[in-house]
């Protein structure tokens, strides 16, 4: 079964786009990686598809990020760190239809460089935002570079700093800007659906337009970031060993935050 599923109405000119890894929380292997960027310039050029909701399949987790499994060689150099997560979004694969992320259940660590290309975000009160990497000896780097387009510094910091030690819960994300809707479990798909369908109703030109000028707004600052994540990573990511040991010892308890 595909582990990106697409579901068009030609009567709303929306697409859905659902991970499909329920079993693995939506977790991007490399199969995922390579269907997300197939699906995204699929759909550059349906134009009766004119917006697009991303949401992850099952109940508890929109995406938890890169799947632990996925074997991703990397060039033994510290100028090279090969990130299959780069080209998993829709602005990495050149798509200017607005896209509405649709949130349930966990949103962490990799699913930020999902979130972060999406115009906005509607997230039910089962979501949850926290980015795993230090807890696990690994530098956030991309992951930080995007949410710092979204989120305040502080807010940024704190969740990339404090690992799995805490989760931001849905009210808090919709406090901080992460997420623009709130919505009643379950909801989510439906609300970012209906707002697709206005977007998808105004004429292309202007809605594609409108999203490339706030892309480009935020793209300075962002590609200065981007442009130092490869070697951050290289010097500060523990060896694969330690951070398999810590993932392996990592403790299940947190905080949610309010």
């Amino acid at each position: 079964m595909s582990s990106v599923l697409v579901r068009t109405d030609a009567d709303s000119g929306v697409a859905v786009v659902t991970l499909n890894r329920p079993e693995r929380l939506n977790a991007v292997d490399l199969a995922m990686a390579g269907e997300l960027a197939s699906t995204w310039d699929e759909l550059r050029f349906d134009d009766s598809v004119r917006a697009i909701v991303l949401t992850g399949a099952g109940e508890r987790a929109f995406c938890t990020g890169i799947d632990r499994d996925a074997v991703v060689p990397q060039p033994n150099s510290p100028y090279a760190q090969d990130d299959p997560l780069l080209g998993i979004g829709p602005k990495a694969n050149d798509l200017w239809k607005p896209v509405v992320a649709a949130v349930h259940g966990m949103a962490c660590g990799g699913a930020f460089y999902l979130l972060g290309e999406a115009e906005f975000v509607v997230a039910d009160t089962t979501a949850s935002f926290f980015d795993p990497h230090t807890t696990y000896g690994m530098v956030s780097a991309y992951e930080s570079v995007l949410m710092a387009q979204r989120m305040p510094y502080g807010e940024v910091a704190r969740m990339a700093l404090m690992g799995t030690a805490e989760r931001i819960s849905a009210r808090r994300a919709y406090e901080t800007g992460l997420v623009s809707e709130l919505v009643a479990k379950g909801e989510a798909l439906g609300a970012a659906a209906g707002c697709a369908a206005v977007l998808a109703g105004y004429p292309t030109e202007a809605v594609q337009g409108t999203v490339r000028a706030l892309w480009a707004a935020s793209e300075a600052g962002r590609s200065q970031g981007i442009a130092q994540a490869p070697h951050l990573i290289a010097l500060g990511n523990a060896a694969g060993a330690r951070q398999a040991r810590l993932f392996a010892g990592r403790s299940r308890e947190y905080r949610l935050r309010g």
